[in-house]
């Protein structure tokens, strides 16, 4: 068995691996929806006060004008206003989330698995990267009030032969340390060129990681609500694998996918932050089917389904119509010809 402890800091010479862990299990197909489990504790994260740099001593004296002048009473003007600009940005450059310890475990080196993940992915920047992704598309930022980000301190990605693709859970003596469990024998049968692998292991740890990060309403939120919630941020971070489709039949909360273009869609109908803000109720109160989305988005879900499949029913005739105009420019398709679909 082979550990491996890694900082925050990416090493592009280091084959190891940044996981994060969650304790809702990520389920497959094969092993049916997996109830959510306890939430982890989350507080409010501190900006601690930045202090002012003094300015060198000088003999020269100051501009007297003041048009020029940089400095005054102590304050590095330059850097006050770095800080400001870099505040109004997508990206915080001076304020950033708390990262957690990040470890990667290979309980058999001898694997294929083993060789095919460490040849795939640098591990290190790849989970840095994808931590960085889930926290800014579930908190925006650290100075964003309206959102509390859960305290995750250290996240420990098992690599070793099980049945399934990987799953999340906390540690037995703290929660608020993680460990995602992931499957040398999944790794090695994932199909297709490298680029293909890489992107398979970044998808899969990212929807581990929103486990780490989501919160599930006490425990009382819909599995299929977590798990697509789950896939909406791998959904995103552009790592949708080929065979994902947009499908309209069954109900909302299937999961995984399915559940994840609907999320997509009310992000896109009611604006960003969306789904940030369904994250954050599920923060602060037990899931109610009825009173949870009419009073975030003013509709039940049924009708927001409902909606959904209309959506998808139009911009698939849409693109049929399309296709159609332009085989019959190209005179493959004579113009009186009905559409058979």
């Amino acid at each position: 068995m082979t550990i491996v402890e890694m900082n925050t800091t990416p090493s592009p010479n280091h084959p190891g691996a940044m996981f994060e862990s969650a304790e809702e299990p990520m389920s497959r197909p094969d092993e049916g929806p997996v109830a959510p489990g306890p939430t982890p504790s989350a507080l409010p994260v501190s900006v601690p006060p930045q202090p002012s740099n003094p300015p060198p001593p000088s003999s020269e004296k100051p501009n007297a004008g003041g048009s020029d002048k940089e400095e005054e009473d102590g304050v590095d003007f330059n850097r006050l206003k770095l800080r400001l600009r870099s505040r109004t940005g997508e990206l915080m450059k001076d304020i950033e989330f708390d990262k957690p310890k990040l470890r990667l475990e290979i309980r058999d080196l001898h694997h294929a698995g083993t060789a095919k993940f460490l040849d795939a992915v640098n591990a290190s920047t790849l989970l840095s990267r994808a931590v960085a992704n889930v926290q800014r598309l579930l908190y925006h930022s650290p100075s964003d009030s309206t959102t509390y980000c859960p305290r995750t301190r250290s996240v420990t990605v098992i690599l070793r032969d099980m049945g399934g693709v990987a799953y999340t859970t906390g540690t037995e003596l703290d929660d608020d340390h993680k460990e995602i469990h992931f499957s040398l024998g999944y790794i090695n049968g994932i199909q297709g060129p490298p680029e293909r692998l890489a992107d398979e292991i970044n998808g899969v740890l990212t929807h581990e990681l929103v486990h780490c990060y989501q919160w599930n309403a006490k425990g009382t939120c819909p599995g299929g609500l977590v798990e697509g919630i789950a896939d909406w941020v791998r959904l995103r971070c552009g790592l949708s694998p080929p065979h994902w489709r947009q499908e309209t039949t069954g109900e909302w909360d299937r999961g995984y996918q399915h559940t994840a273009y609907f999320l997509d869609y009310l992000e896109h109908r009611f604006g960003d932050g969306t789904v940030r803000r369904i994250n954050e109720k599920l923060r602060l109160q037990k899931y109610d089917p009825k009173l949870f989305w009419t009073e975030l988005l003013g509709r039940p879900v049924e009708q927001l389904w409902e909606d959904y499949a209309s959506s998808v029913a139009e911009r698939s005739k849409h693109y049929v119509d399309a296709g159609r105009e332009r085989l019959q420019r190209m005179e493959i398709l004579p113009e009186t010809e009905e559409s058979t679909t």
